[in-house]
Formats: structure tokens, sequence, C-alpha cells
């Protein structure tokens, strides 16, 4: 390979990790900002997630197909924009629309500075949703595929969980302790400092020179096949709609449990829990990128499943008298999933798209589609926490690492090799 060939890379690989971190930053806002809204709005704390990851559904096969046509740079420049638009979108619900009612739900009447929040919240999850368009495979790529590939991911999986570990402590410290004069603006510098990382990031990317690999799509190639033809890829599908789903549920309802105005009442100590996940989850990170040049992805996405699952288990079934100091034991087991959730995203999309090829890049937007499940996963769990309680609710994760644990252990093998990826 050329030096400059090697710089190029180099600089992309930059680029690559930059824009995941950017995804954490949006991305783990929506959780702790549920302690603003659920204070008035019982049933909305995890509203604003779920107005997020439902974009997803929406924007996965565009963006795929944005990718394909448009090319990285250009899918990558464009999430910058909606995502300055979304975050102001959101700053603009701190300003107007608290004493204008739009419906009743529940007995309660829902203001307008709800709505606008999270169509903010919407807004940016079409942001991110591209923004991990382009990263993942870009970064697959960059790699090499294989388990280069994945150390790739994983490596810039640790730039991610570190803004991830950053944003929720932040915004416990914004919020401080959670009251009926908690509002929007308390959050609004975290808000402005997103909005000026977007209009940086895009002048900067602007400049930057990323390569753009093979798509059937630029091709202008017909084919009787596609990525939904591989059916480790849809094993892979249903594994990552079951991902995002526990990676945002486990530190959700445990920033929650403890932020509970009739329970413990500290958001900076939820905050620095669901931070503490984060972190951890950079740690995991961190330490695949070392080991998964020769431990592969199924290996290391089988046993973090397993661990996964027997945290969870003991959690639930631990006396919550069992504590240091005030907080129970037991969530400092929630807390270690990180270590768990940390390298699961990278396997299952490098198990996943092994072997396809040109079909990768629509691939990729298919992917992002089904990140929908940290919408609707968490959601669901966020119902069951509140009325049969924040513990019992962690059985969903426990079922969607299962799913999981199956897809490294059967459904991660690809049976289609006969067909053409070139």
């Amino acid at each position: 390979m050329s030096t400059e060939k090697q710089g190029g890379s180099t600089i992309a690989i930059i680029v690559m990790f930059f824009l995941f971190g950017m995804v954490a930053f949006v991305t783990n806002m929506a959780a702790p900002f549920g302690n603003i809204w659920g204070y008035t709005y019982s049933w909305s704390g995890m509203m604003g997630n779920m107005m997020n990851f439902l974009a997803y559904l929406f924007m996965g096969i565009p963006a795929g197909k944005m990718l394909e046509t448009k090319g990285y740079k250009k899918t990558a420049l464009i999430a910058m924009v909606i995502g300055l638009v979304g975050l102001f979108i959101q700053y603009l619900s701190s300003l107007f629309g608290a004493d204008v009612a739009v419906f009743t739900y529940g007995g309660q009447v829902v203001a307008l500075n709800l709505i606008i929040y999270l169509l903010g919240a919407f807004v940016c999850g079409f942001c991110v949703c591209m923004l991990n368009t382009v990263v993942n495979p870009m970064l697959n790529l960059l790699g090499g595929g294989g388990n280069k590939g994945n150390q790739l991911i994983q490596a810039g999986g640790s730039i991610n969980s570190l803004c991830g570990t950053v944003t929720p402590m932040l915004v416990g410290i914004l919020i401080g302790e959670v009251t009926d004069k908690t509002a929007m603006s308390d959050v609004a510098p975290l808000l402005f400092i997103g909005m000026a990382v977007f209009a940086i990031s895009f002048v900067v990317i602007y400049m930057a020179t990323i390569p753009e690999p093979k798509s059937a799509a630029v091709e202008g190639e017909k084919s009787q096949y596609s990525a939904w033809s591989f059916r480790h890829f849809l094993f892979g599908v249903g594994a990552i709609f079951c991902y995002v789903g526990a990676e945002v549920g486990i530190p959700a309802q445990l920033n929650f449990y403890l932020s509970d105005p009739n329970g413990i009442n500290n958001a900076v100590l939820g905050g620095s829990l669901a931070a503490a996940y984060w972190f951890l989850m950079l740690c995991g990170r961190l330490g695949s990128t070392v080991i998964s040049g020769k431990v592969s992805s199924k290996a290391q996405l089988s046993t973090t499943a397993g661990l996964g699952i027997a945290l969870l288990l003991g959690a639930i079934f631990l006396p919550e008298s069992v504590a240091i100091g005030s907080v129970p034991f037991k969530c400092y087991m929630i807390v270690a999933c990180g270590l768990c959730t940390s390298v699961m995203w990278g396997c299952i999309f490098n198990l996943a798209v092994e072997g396809l090829g040109k079909y990768t890049a629509a691939a990729s937007g298919i992917f992002m589609m089904m990140v929908v499940g940290g919408g609707v996963w968490p959601l669901i769990q966020d119902l069951i926490g509140v009325n049969l309680g924040r513990m019992t609710s962690y059985w969903i994760p426990i079922a969607l690492f299962a799913y999981i644990l199956f897809f490294a252990v059967a459904g991660s093998k690809n049976v289609n090799k006969d067909i053409p990826v070139e």
C-alpha cells in the first residue's frame, strides 16, 4: 500500500471514529432527558428515546439507498445538518408551549412543549441512523472485514462509548434533583454544545477525503439476489433489533430506578451509574480492540451474551437489602452488563455482513432500520417497570440476550456462499 493511500485511510478512519462518537452523544441524551418529562408525564420517560429510534424504521432503507447512490461523504454531511436541526427543535421545547394544551392522555393534559421535544428527538433519529449507516460498513471495509474489520469497529465503538459515558453524566449534573421545576432549559447548554459540534463536524467532513467503496447500485447492476438472500444476514437483522433494545433499556431503567422521586430520588447518582455502564462499554470495546485480531466475533458474542443473562438473573433475584451504602448491589450487577453489551454491536454487524460483498451498503441500511429495536424494547421494558417494578422489567433484556446467544452459536453461519458478491 502506498504512503498516500495509507494516509487517506488513516484520515477516513479518524473521521469515522468521530462520527461514531456523535452517534452516542445524540442518542444518549434521550433516556436521561426522560427524567425531565417523566416527572410531569409518568408514561413519557422513554418516549423521547422511542422517537429517536423510531426514526430508524423510516430512515434505515432510505439511508442505505442514499449511501449507494450519493456516497458515504454526502450522506454524512446531510446527517450533520439534520442533527443540528433536531437539537435546535429540542431546544425550542424549552422556550414555549408549556401553557398550550394539545390533547389529554391518561387524565393528564399534554402540553405543546412535549410534542416539540418529541419532534426534535425524531429528527435527531434521522441523523444518527444515517451516521450509523455510514460508519459501520466503512470501518468494516477499511479493516478488511473478518476479525480485523471487527477490530476496527470495536475501536470506533470505544469512542462511541466514551461519548456515551459523558452524556448522561452531564445531563445528571445539569438536572440535579428532579422536581416540578425541572425543565429542558436546564440542559440547554448541552444542546448548544451539540449544535456547535455538528456545525464543526460538517466543516471537517467536507474537507476530508473519504473513499467510496464498490456497490451494486453505483454500478447499475441488476441481480436476482440481494442482502435479504443471505440467511445469516436475516438472523443478524433480528440480533441487532434485540441488541440495541437491551443496550439502551438496561442503563435507562437503572437510571429511572435511582432517580425515582418516590425512591432514592437522586438523578446525579442515576446519571453517574448510567455513565458507569457506558464507561464499562468503553473498557470492553478497548479490550475487544486488542483481542479481536485473534479472538473471533462468534466467540466474543456467545461469551458476552451468556454472561449478560447470568448478571441480570442475579440482579433480579438478589435482595435489595444487599447493598453498598444506599445503593443495592444489584445495581452494580446491572452496570456490569456494560462489559457484555460493549462488543455486541461490532460482532453482530461483522458476522451479519460477512461475505455480502457488493450488497454490504444495502445491508447496512436494512440493519439501521432494525435499530428501531432501541425504541421498541426499552418502551416495553419501561411499561413493565412502571407497572410491575423496575427489576421485573429486566426479563426483557434477558430474553433479548438469549436470541443474541442463538445468533452467535448457530444463526451466524453463512450458508449462502454460492451467491456471487463481487
